[in-house]
């Protein structure tokens, strides 16, 4: 069905969203006939928003981290509450209830009161399809297939190919879609505000349910559980909520947020309807719905990847165990059990299961199905990957697919869906490449190929367009294809692919292509292709072909403009000129004609975005050109004929307007602000004036006051985006103006822009320019407009949004105006999230329009037109070209990198340049050839000339300072070349290194094969890689650490010299000290005391001496007690004898058989085998290096020897030069070194090496330039310009310089020639004298040719002994490496093992641990036991001594015994506090110990109540009181021993439980332990036996083989053993050993007999005699002492030396008490004497004082009588008094100052000593006697006042003097 909105009253609908809720709303709620009431305690059918919230932030406080250490249990999914009463009336939704589908789907938005009909536009037909949403694709039965497209959900009937179509209800997309397990139904997940998901009936389409509230913003995925009761829902960002429904009842069972990234998938367990899983960025998780005591709750635990490695998960599978089976990025699958994985499945070699992410798994009848995103299809067997484990640390396990299907080349599955056609199962599949598959996954003979149904574009539309003349459409995006579709048919014609994608197209006007088929395609590398679109039924038919195909794509021209992709293509109004622009800022023209040229090109501010000729209406042809970063630029067409394009393609001379958008956004917004504002204000002054007036009206008299107006707010700044927004799309408006939509912050308006006329000078970037007039456009702040479109009548302006939505505006005046966009119709149609629409265009008719967009979608719509009318329409092909089929398939541009049509220009004019300098330079050489040998022809004359004509070679120099600038030039360039070639040559230098490392100093020794000089035999060394480090590190390890220790020893001893040399100085010093002081305080009194403690030493060394002795016999005696053996006596020797001998008289079990243990010793394990392998293969390398340095020493001896030859054989030509041809003997040949002799001179290298080297290299890469093309090409790619290379020969050298060896024979020669002159006959002498020359000559001749031969005779001797020895030592590496091999297959078995044999290894150690801890626990509580039993013991000891002290005190017949016995037995209760802690602890055992405790004390308790009951505080009458008194001390005494022995008893109880617990569970660890040496013993077994299996190579020679079967050799040796020589040898001789060593012992044995029989007779004889001289002492001592008497005791009696020592310190304290004392009496006496001089001192002051005392007495009385005498005349007051009285005063005043003086002195002496105040009291009675007593009261009151008297009492009770 399609939705056809028509009806005239439908309700409005807000903005762009449909508001399909109200309306379901409403529909749900008005249909009451299909509503049934029932009770029910289901969950309520939604939670509220607070419990929404709760719910959220809850489960996302875990699952913050995506892997985690501990299984996460999400235990805040909340149920929704269930009623609380316990019954309520709900409502149920009817099995047979339907909502009504018109009254839900989303309508096209129209502005109010617009008149603007509803159906303006209608869906004709969808062409795209979005390939890559994750799960697109849904069979409903095999006739129908549905796929989400933008809004709407399309159903594509597979027979008829027509289509219908379901829209969304809220028209923000749709999330997903799919069925129910009967495919009865199907559900659709919405996105938006608040989506619904909206369950559909099939096939009748009409909505069964609408599920409410489930997420926020959108739906990703749902899936139904296998019995279809329930659907799972998972949202998108930002809740992620998870969601069971009932969705029948339309009601929320439980929900939980699903993770805190994106979620792809959730899906029901098919086997466990409880379990959910989902997937998604880096998690899975798995779901539980457990029911828990507060009700149903949804409980996730995180999958933990562990050590793999973190991957998101698209596809996996629930399998009916339980556990889990995911994909990977990169292509393997992971089990996971238990929220861990198990392992992880690869294929064979490690290769993964797929190359690339694995997409969706699928159970399939047992099997499980993989998809591939790499384009296969891999079946695998179900047993064995749920089987799975892993069987290694690398947690692989290797699997192979039983079947595999490779769909195609570029095929990326993403998704299959399985159906039933005639009864077999057929598979439909999703490919992201743009496609869906038909498959046959049956495997068998009859299998069908992989069918592909459908192809359309991969990812978003980049360009579209329709064609001039007809209803075809083309389209291209970045799929790398051009696709053409005929929009009346509804169906795909043809399409073409090429190597890159395409970015831009458009359709070549009428005017250009009168038949309507010529397109210009622009792709991503910068080419633009001219194809062409033509019937194929047009052409002639050659002899049997035909042409069935509808439209056919040729490609007529490709031209590279570019470097980078092309955006935009325009072709001028006449269609003379083709524009291009591209991202690489430059703007092309081509001449449009039958071959496009190209006229040049311009460069732009910024990346084209747009292209747009002005229509013909203006009078000038122009270009608008939009920059994506805010430039606009206007041009004129340019004419070819005007621009130079000899050099260059670009144009320099275009005039040019630009405008650079200046963002005027904020300023707006800051006008609209104040406006509003200001609005606001005059409607406030407005209300105010209204209400005066209404005031006024009604008497009332209103007093004006002022009111204070309200502080405002501040307006918000100006503000401009750093980075300019960018231009969406735009358009002329008239010549010079245009209008302009853009992104970003500036969106929301359409910008009329103009451009200045002069503004030529300046600078583009520094412009700032306005538009002059601004539209704002509804709801586009955050939704701008990317496209806009005008019909041919220009009517109607559509408009593209960014969320993919179609808008409309009808245009009254054909122009732009705030009026006429406010009224709008849009409707959406593509995705709202990534379809922004790329592209508008309609018919060329007007009849249709065509929308693309980002998410692969491709709608046409009717205009106005129902569809029936247009069913007699039908599009027309363009007929082919006249002689199309003749013509050459044109030339493409395939290489990416390819230059443009500029490099190339550029290219061509550098090839020019570099040609005419070649000519030039060729020219110059042959100038300068011709005057090199017109040079040469004069050299030549000059050497005929006589030499005293002939000029030197200085002379030929004109001027040396040319050579000096020429060599100084050299220089430059050589110094310039160098400096250029630094870089490369460190470079070459550094990999010249790195492959020495690598390969060269890796190697210790290098193969070196030294040859025979005389034969063909010949030895190489061995090829040794050096020892890794591991081992010189061990080996230096071992040696460091003896040398520490070493060291360590060293510094210790020196440490204890030191300080035993420190500590004797330290005596000595002290010693002398002591004797210094001694010598100066040897006094008589100290050499009493040093004389006493002398007498007491000695007596205590006797005394020490003595204990001494005793202690030595006590210990020798201890020792040998000791040493006496006991009667199970064993010999250690023997003992240890026949532990040696079971140690090493061997175990010859057979490793094979069930009984043989492993010693311990011979255990092995992974640690000791590699060690094993180690020392082997030092060994090994020991012993090749040993024989490469014997062979390296012999071609060593081969080069000295040779060297030898050389000389030899010189002196030989020398001594053969002297005889006659006849006589010589024919020269040795000298041996020459083979070059694999020195393989080192590989390495060696020289100029003349490395020159060839290099011929050598060029040669190859001439070669390889011949082959591949012109070298010019690479040269054009470095740069345009290379410096050219120069190769100069000097052949003025070569002709010049001579050869040594010409002129050194040309000597010869002459020689020769003055000797035959000279020649004279010999004399008889000198004949002789040549006679014995001669005979000399032969000798020396024949033994130097010996000595030859002799030097080569011993060298090959030598090298064949050296080589037999080497092939001994081959034969042992042999045998070593078989060994080798061996032990490394060990080590294998080995690391298998070594985790069980770990764990038994750490279990055992565990339990030997645990075993001596409790040991030496048990042991301590034996050693306190023993401690407790003697305390008892001591305690009962005391007792029995207080007893026996009783019984002693008592007397004999003491009549109170039995009343005092009472008193000391009777038992008392002691009321003691026991401690709170320690009570509750010991009470149990308190009453256990009471009955041994008190047992003894019963009887006597229960003797004591049978008699009369006696006061014990009072004592008998006639009893003693002291006897009394100790009789109750005594029983204190024996209350406190039986407390003390109570509380040890008590002690030693609780240890010996302990004790017992602690054995029992000892005894239980020991039995463990058992068990556990058992298992290890046998898995030690098992591990024999698995090495065992090894096969050990073991070459034996026929003699060797002694194991014969009837006489002859068997077939089968698996029953042989193989012996060693030496150890059957020694198994032969050990028999007869044994048998001599058996008779030996055996006589030993008797021996041993006789002599412990006369051991046991003298042993008798030894006690007895010991009994009679103990018996005899014991008699001496009683008859001597009168008692036994302890010798010991009195031995070591000596005299009491603590008494004695402090009796010496009491002598020496007094001794030093006498010296102090007189110290200090001799300090008194000097003290008392400076007391005496201060005394005398003080008196003579005081008598002083005295003196003016009395002058100041007579003074005042003489002052007095005066006052008295004086007349009347003398009344006044006269200068001469007042000066006198004035002198006294002052006089009085020093004199008050010496009294203080004298006063401070006097009690700074009475400080001093307490003498002084003897001399004061003398003082007193002189002073008593010197102070007159004054005349009567008045004249005394004065000076008494004034002047204190100075009595003794003052001065003694004045502050003390210092």
């Amino acid at each position: 069905m399609e939705a056809a909105p028509g009806k005239e009253d439908m309700p409005s609908f807000p903005r762009e969203q449909g508001g399909a809720d109200e309306n379901a709303t409403k529909g749900a709620r008005a249909d009451h006939s299909g509503v049934q009431e029932s009770k029910t305690s289901l969950p309520k059918a939604s939670p509220t928003t607070e419990e929404q919230e709760e719910e959220a932030e809850q489960v996302e406080s875990d699952t913050e981290s995506i892997e985690g250490d501990l299984e996460e249990q999400d235990n805040s999914e909340v149920l929704l509450e269930a009623q609380k009463s316990p019954e309520k009336v709900e409502k149920k939704i009817s099995e047979t209830f339907f909502y009504n589908y018109e009254d839900i789907y989303s309508r096209p938005f129209v502005t109010e009161d617009a008149g603007i009909p509803i159906n303006l536009l209608t869906l004709k037909h969808s062409f795209g399809y979005d390939c890559t949403r994750s799960v697109n694709l849904l069979l409903m039965d095999s006739k129908t297939l549905m796929y989400i497209a933008g809004n709407q959900v399309v159903l594509l009937d597979l027979k008829t190919k027509s289509q219908s179509y379901l829209r969304s209800s809220g028209g923000g997309g749709i999330g997903f879609i799919t069925a129910h397990p009967t495919k009865q139904y199907f559900a659709v997940g919405e996105k938006g505000k608040k989506p619904n998901l909206i369950i559909y009936d099939y096939p009748s389409l009409r909505p069964y349910r609408i599920l409410r509230g489930g997420t926020e913003e959108a739906y990703v995925f749902g899936d139904f559980n296998e019995a279809g009761t329930l659907l799972a829902s998972v949202g998108s960002s930002p809740d992620y909520m998870l969601t069971i429904w009932d969705w029948k009842q339309e009601k929320i069972v439980l929900r939980s947020k699903a993770f805190s990234q994106d979620v792809y998938k959730v899906t029901f367990s098919a086997d466990n309807e409880e379990q959910l899983t989902t997937s998604g960025a880096g998690h899975i998780r798995f779901w539980k719905m457990a029911l828990t005591f507060t009700g149903l709750k949804l409980q996730g635990a995180l999958g933990r990847f562990g050590k793999t490695a973190v991957t998101d998960i698209i596809g996996y599978v629930e399998l009916p165990d339980g556990k889990v089976i995911s994909g990977t990025e990169w292509g393997n699958l992971l089990l996971w059990e238990g929220g861990l994985i198990k392992v992880e499945l690869c294929r064979a070699g490690h290769k993964p299961c797929h190359s690339g992410p694995v997409s969706q798994l699928v159970l399939d009848e047992g099997e499980l199905v993989t998809v591939g995103k790499d384009g296969f299809i891999r079946v695998w067997n179900f047993e064995t990957i749920d089987a799975a484990d892993s069987v290694d640390d690398t947690g692989l396990l290797e699997v192979e697919p039983m079947n595999e299907l490779h769909v195609g080349r570029n095929v990326s599955l993403s998704f299959m869906s399985k159906v039933h056609e005639c009864g077999q199962p057929v598979w439909y599949a999703q490919d992201t490449n743009g496609a869906i598959w038909k498959l046959d996954l049956t495997f068998s003979n009859m299998t069908r190929d992989p069918e592909c149904l459908y192809t359309f574009h991969s990812g978003r539309i980049e360009a579209l367009c329709v064609s001039p003349i007809t209803y075809l459409m083309a389209t291209t995006a970045l799929d790398r294809s051009v696709r053409i579709y005929d929009f009346i048919s509804n169906s795909q014609l043809s399409q073409i692919k090429f190597k890159q994608g395409g970015t831009a197209l458009t359709w070549a006007p009428r005017i250009v292509n009168p038949k309507g088929g010529l397109i210009a395609v622009g792709f991503e590398d910068g080419v633009v292709r001219i194809i062409e679109v033509y019937d194929p039924k047009g052409l002639p038919v050659l002899a049997g072909q035909t042409n069935t195909e509808n439209a056919e794509i040729n490609l007529k021209q490709a031209f590279k403009p570019h470097a980078t992709a092309v955006t935009a293509l325009a072709y001028e109004r006449n269609g003379d000129v083709l524009a291009t622009g591209s991202k690489d800022k430059t703007v092309f023209f081509f001449a449009v004609e039958d071959e496009y040229k190209p006229i040049g090109f311009i460069c732009v501010p910024g990346p084209v975005q747009a292209l747009q000729w002005s229509p013909s209406s203006h009078v000038k042809s122009t270009l608008l050109i939009l920059c994506e970063n805010g430039f606009a630029l206007q041009v004129p067409a340019p004419l070819p004929e005007e621009h130079d394009t000899v050099s260059t393609y670009q144009i320099k001379n275009l005039p040019t307007q630009y405008f650079h958008f200046y963002s005027i956004k904020s300023r707006i917004k800051l006008e609209e602000e104040i406006a509003l504002r200001e609005k606001k204000k005059q409607e406030k002054e407005k209300a105010k004036l209204e209400w005066i007036k209404q005031q006024q009206e009604m008497g009332k008299e209103i007093e004006e006051e002022p009111e204070e107006e309200p502080e405002e707010e501040p307006l918000p700044p100006l503000y401009i985006p750093e980075e300019p927004s960018p231009i969406l799309c735009g358009f002329y408006s008239s010549p010079g103006k245009f209008w302009l939509s853009l992104g970003a912050y500036d969106s929301g308006f359409l910008y009329h822009c103009e451009f200045s006329s002069n503004d030529h000078q300046e600078d583009p970037e520094n412009r700032q320019d306005e538009p002059f007039e601004v539209i704002p456009i509804e709801g586009t702040d955050d939704n701008p407009i990317h496209q806009i479109f005008f019909c041919t009548s220009r009517l109607l302006m559509f408009c593209g949004m960014q969320n993919g939505a179609l808008r409309v505006y009808p245009l009254q005046d054909k122009d732009l105006s705030v009026n006429t966009l406010k009224e709008y119709w849009s409707f959406n149609v593509h995705d709202n999230d990534y379809g922004q629409i790329q592209g508008i265009c309609s018919s060329y008719d007007d009849r249709f329009l065509i929308t693309c967009g980002g998410d692969g979608n491709i709608f046409t719509f009717n205009i106005l037109s129902p569809e029936d009318v247009h069913k007699e329409l039908k599009a027309k092909i363009p007929s082919p070209r006249s002689g199309l089929e003749k013509e050459k398939a044109a030339e493409d541009i395939e290489d990416p990198n390819a230059y443009n049509i500029e490099e190339v220009k550029q290219k061509k004019e550098y090839e020019r340049i570099m040609k005419e300098a070649e000519g030039k330079k060729k020219k110059k050489r042959e100038e300068l050839i011709a005057l090199r040998h017109e040079f040469l022809f004069l050299l030549q004359k000059n050497q005929e000339l006589p030499k005293h004509m002939q000029l030197h070679r200085e002379q030929y120099e004109m001027d040396h300072r040319i050579f000096e600038e020429l060599d100084r030039q050299t220089a430059q360039r050589i110094q310039l070349v160098q400096k250029e070639l630094a870089w490369e040559r460190e470079k070459c230098l550094i990999g010249l290194q790195k492959l020495q490392n690598q390969f060269r100093d890796s190697l210790e020794f290098d193969t070196v094969v030294v040859h025979a000089i005389q034969s063909n035999h010949q030895i190489s060394t061995y090829r040794l890689l050096a020892m890794s480090e591991k081992y010189y590190r061990d080996k230096e390890r071992l040696s460091w650490k003896k040398t520490v220790l070493k060291g360590a020893w060293k510094q210790a001893e020196k440490r204890e010299i030191v300080g035993e040399t420190r500590r004797s100085d330290a005596r000595i010093f002290e010693g002398e000290a002591e004797k210094l002081k001694t010598l100066e305080v040897r006094k008589p009194t100290t050499r009493y005391i040093e004389s006493k403690r002398e007498q007491i030493r000695r007596i205590v060394e006797k005394s020490d001496k003595v204990k001494a002795n005793i202690m030595k016999r006590k210990a020798e005696w201890d020792e040998l007690y000791k040493s006496k053996p006991s009667d199970d006596y064993e010999n250690p020797k023997d003992v240890e004898d026949i532990r040696e001998a079971q140690e090493n008289m061997g175990c010859y079990k057979l490793k094979t058989a069930t009984n043989y243990r492993v010693p311990e010793h011979m255990r092995m394990n992974t640690e000791k085998k590699v060690m094993q392998l180690a020392s082997l293969e030092v060994l090994i390398h020991k012993r090749k290096v040993n024989m490469n340095k014997e062979i390296m020493s012999l071609r060593d001896l081969k080069v000295s020897i040779i060297d030898e030859i050389k000389c030899l054989v010189q002196e030989l030509k020398s001594i053969q030069a002297a005889l006659d041809l006849s006589e010589r003997l024919p020269l040795p040949l000298i041996p020459q070194l083979h070059p694999d002799e020195v393989p080192e001179k590989k390495f060696e290298y020289n100029s003349d090496i490395l020159l060839k080297f290099k011929e050598e290299q060029e040669a190859k890469a001439k070669l390889q330039e011949q082959l591949e093309g012109s070298p010019s090409s690479h040269a054009f790619r470095q740069g345009f310009l290379r410096a050219p290379s120069i190769k100069e020969i000097d052949l003025m050298a070569q002709a010049a310089g001579p050869r040594p060896m010409k002129t050194a024979s040309s000597v010869v020669t002459e020689q020769r020639k003055v000797f035959e002159i000279e020649k004279a006959e010999p004399t008889e002498m000198e004949l002789e004298i040549l006679k014995r020359e001669k005979i000399k000559n032969l000798y020396l001749q024949e033994t130097l040719i010996k000595k030859i031969n002799a030097l080569v005779i011993s060298f090959d001797a030598e090298l064949r002994f050296l080589r037999h020895k080497k092939l001994k030592l081959d034969v042992q590496m042999k045998s070593a490496d078989l060994r080798y091999i061996t032990w490394y297959e060990e080590l294998l078995i080995l690391k298998n093992l070594e985790k069980h044999e770990n764990l038994l290894q750490e279990r055992v150690s565990t339990l030997i641990r645990e075993q001596e801890a409790m040991q030496s626990k048990l042991n301590s509580y034996l050693a306190q036991m023993e401690d407790r039993k003697c305390e008892i013991v001591k305690l009962q000891e005391c007792e029995k001594a207080l007893y026996a002290n009783f019984q002693a005190s008592l007397g004999e017949d003491n009549e109170f015994a039995h009343f005092l016995t009472k008193v000391l037995k009777k038992k008392i209760k002691c009321m003691e506090k026991k401690e709170v802690g320690r009570e509750a602890d010991e009470e149990n055992e308190n009453e256990e110990e009471n009955d041994e405790v008190s047992s003894s004390g019963m009887d006597e308790e229960n003797s004591g109540s049978e008699d009369e009951v006696f006061d014990d505080t009072v004592c008998p009458k006639n009893c003693s009181e002291a006897l009394f008194q100790n009789t109750i001390q005594l029983r204190q005494k024996r209350l406190d021993i039986e407390k003390a022995l109570t509380e040890e008893k008590k002690v030693a109880a609780n240890l010996r439980k302990k004790h017992n617990t602690l054995a029992k569970k000892a005894k239980v660890v020991e039995i463990s332990l058992n068990t556990a040496e058992r298992e290890l013993e046998t898995f030690q077994w098992e591990k024999q036996q698995r090495l065992n299996e090894l096969y050990v190579v073991v070459p034996l020679k026929l003699h060797q083989v002694e194991y014969l079967v009837n006489g002859e050799m068997p077939s089968d040796f698996s029953q042989a053993l193989v012996f060693t020589n030496q150890s059957l040898e020694y198994l032969q001789k050990r028999i007869v050993d044994l048998r001599n060593e058996k008779i030996m012992q055996r006589e030993i044995y008797k021996k041993a007999q006789e002599q412990h029989k006369q051991l046991v007779r003298d042993k008798k004889e030894m006690e007895i005699n010991i009994r009679r001289l103990e018996e005899k002492c014991n008699h001496l001592m009683m008859k001597k002492f009168g008692r036994l008497v302890d010798f010991e005791a009195v031995q070591a009696h000596s005299v009491n030396v603590h008494m004695e020592e402090l009796k010496v310190q009491i002598m020496e304290k007094e001794y030093a008490h006498s010296q102090e004392l007189k110290e200090w009496e001799e300090r008194i006496l000097d003290l008392q004497q400076q007391l005496m001089k201060l005394t005398k001192e003080n008196t003579s002051k005081l008598q002083q004082l005295n003196q003016f005392c009395l002058e100041k007495q007579q003074l005042e009385t003489k002052l007095a009588s005066l006052k008295n005498d004086l007349g009347v005349e003398f009344q006044g007051t006269r200068t001469t008094d007042i000066k006198e009285k004035a002198r006294l005063e002052s006089r009085l005043k020093h004199m008050a100052h010496d009294t203080a003086l004298l006063r401070e002195e006097i009690n700074l002496l009475s400080r001093k000593d307490g003498c002084l105040r003897e001399e004061l009291a003398l003082l007193r009675r002189k002073d008593e006697c010197l102070f007159l007593q004054p005349s009567s009261p008045q004249d005394s009151q004065t000076p008494t006042e004034s002047f204190p008297v100075l009595t003794p009492e003052t001065v003694a009770n004045s502050p003390s003097l210092p």
